[in-house]
């Protein structure tokens, strides 16, 4: 039994070094990873898909083009939020020492790449709602706002925005967009607001989360 209790002690791994091996930073890091890219592609993603309509809007209203720009600028701040996330985690995992013990667990690794990935999947899912939402939303604003007909009919019109909106207003004359251009605009800028919202929902999770620390270190003092 001695003999058993030997041979076991021997060759059971220490307690420390399976919480703390030395692949830890390899999850670290790859949280860090995916914070920043799949936050920037995210990102690019909705700059991608919203500057471009605003660009074609742009052709028939150029006067349009600097109050559309609010779909580019919302999908650009998502870009920040992965590299907040990024910087937190990377300035937590310390640095290897001649000594041969890693102070860095499989813990807080895991929660570092817990955090980079619910900041960079919220901002890669709010870059493309933001790009598909600004993508429409802004064609309509400037369709709207323009002369151009989206319903053509034998009956000539000079403007969608000629078309009236109820039957209470058919038999005016003297008809303008103005006010269907901003609730266009209005609800294209609630829809990206909650789009927004998604990403700062995993932004607020992953510091939470990159708050949960073990120490190897301490833990053998």
């Amino acid at each position: 039994m001695e003999a058993m209790d030997t041979y076991r002690l021997l060759t059971e791994p220490d307690a420390k070094a399976i919480q703390c091996p030395s692949y830890a930073v390899i999850l670290g890091y790859g949280g860090v990873t995916a914070a920043v890219c799949l936050s920037n592609f995210g990102s690019a993603w909705g700059t991608w898909k919203s500057g471009v309509s605003v660009i074609h809007t742009g052709i028939r209203h150029p006067s349009s083009v600097m109050k559309n720009v609010i779909p580019i600028v919302m999908a650009g701040v998502i870009g920040i939020y992965g590299l907040i996330t990024a910087v937190i985690i990377a300035e937590s995992i310390p640095r290897p020492d001649n000594t041969r013990h890693n102070a860095y667990s499989v813990y807080t690794a895991m929660a570092h790449l817990c955090a980079g990935l619910c900041v960079g999947c919220s901002g890669l899912a709010a870059g493309g709602c933001i790009g598909i939402v600004g993508d429409y939303g802004v064609r309509a604003v400037g369709y709207r706002a323009s002369q151009i007909s989206l319903f053509p009919s034998s009956i000539e019109k000079q403007g969608y925005s000629q078309i009236p909106d109820g039957e209470e207003d058919a038999g005016d004359d003297d008809i303008s967009g103005a006010n269907d251009q901003s609730k266009l605009f209005v609800g294209m800028l609630i829809m990206l607001i909650f789009s927004e919202a998604l990403a700062l929902y995993g932004l607020i999770v992953a510091l939470i989360v990159t708050q949960h620390i073990y120490s190897c270190v301490e833990d053998s003092l």
